[in-house]
């Protein structure tokens, strides 16, 4: 087990470290380079002469890079000229938030999701199946903002019972405390995983119905619901682990447009503004943020599967 673990923390290591050194090349194949990036068209020679040797971008290629990742160890990510303080500041304030609005939206679809897919696989190629399908592209294939746009129009003018605009606060206890706000947006946000991950929990648990274990459980006299549920439901989620944390880079995509329309004071909307004042720092940081919380949603996703399923650690050459 231990020895698995230790594969994929190096391996997560060198995806992390590939993804760092891309950055630190995007940082210098910004227009005009990453001083007058940071200081803007207005700045002279000599500041941006000052700049560079302050950040050490005027020695070799290799020797910036080892600076750019001891600042980054350091915690340091850059300074947003724009906004007049330091990157890191400005995520830490912002990336709770998204964190907060991602668990809850992937929360509420995992808790729908598995007994959507369950019944569909129960009642696969009826009524039920084709419904519950037809819903589930149809909720799938139709643009987070106009799904966000449909909910504000009907939920907060044809029927007002919920704010059109998410809470706002500069902590997490201030905006779960303006927890009706909160609902359009989780909601929005959670319908694409949700129409995914039903679609899912169907095709494995079917595959799982199929299985010789399955008709020797039936042939021992056990309940069609201890079958369904303790046997076939039961294997067919661990897959859904693996889906999990390959989702994180959909949730923080799909928050990015969560966050704008709904006016969500989360990374999304952060990222967003960013690109519309040129706030390379922000940028090249929410990149790097989102980069590594993929890296760790795999490995995440690896070692639990491995717990849940001792083969996947047997295959990985822990013997």
């Amino acid at each position: 087990m231990w020895r698995y673990i230790l594969q994929r923390l190096g391996q997560a290591f060198a995806v992390m470290l590939i993804v760092t050194f891309l950055t630190f090349l995007l940082l210098h194949l910004l227009p005009g380079g990453a001083a007058r990036s940071a200081l803007g068209l207005d700045a002279t020679q000599a500041q941006i002469d000052a700049y560079n040797a302050q950040m050490g971008y005027d020695q070799p290629f290799l020797t910036q890079f080892g600076l750019y990742v001891q600042r980054l160890l350091s915690g340091d990510l850059g300074y947003s000229f724009r906004l007049n303080q330091p990157v890191a500041d400005v995520i830490l304030q912002r990336l709770p938030k998204t964190i907060l609005l991602s668990l809850l939206a992937t929360t509420l679809a995992v808790i729908i999701s598995i007994p959507l897919g369950a019944i569909q696989a129960v009642y696969r190629n009826t009524k039920v199946d084709y419904a519950i399908t037809g819903i589930a592209l149809l909720a799938y294939a139709t643009p987070l903002f106009f799904l966000g746009i449909i909910f504000i129009v009907v939920f907060s003018q044809w029927w007002p019972i919920l704010p059109p605009q998410a809470p706002q606060g500069f902590t997490v206890a201030e905006i779960l405390s303006q927890w009706k706000g909160l609902i359009l947006p989780v909601v929005t946000l959670a319908v694409v995983a949700l129409a995914a991950f039903t679609r899912y929990v169907r095709s494995t648990m079917v595959d799982n119905l199929n299985e010789n274990y399955i008709r020797t459980a039936k042939a021992k006299g056990l309940s069609p619901s201890r079958v369904t549920i303790r046997h076939a439901l039961r294997n067919s989620l661990f897959p859904v682990i693996t889906l999990l944390g390959m989702y994180i880079p959909a949730l923080f995509s799909g928050a990015l447009v969560v966050e704008q329309l709904f006016n969500y004071p989360g990374m999304g909307l952060m990222f967003w503004q960013a690109t519309q004042t040129r706030d390379y720092p922000i940028l090249l940081a929410s990149t790097l943020i989102v980069s590594l919380a993929t890296v760790i949603g795999a490995l995440i996703a690896d070692i639990l599967y491995a717990v849940a399923d001792p083969r996947v650690r047997l295959s990985g050459g822990d013997k």
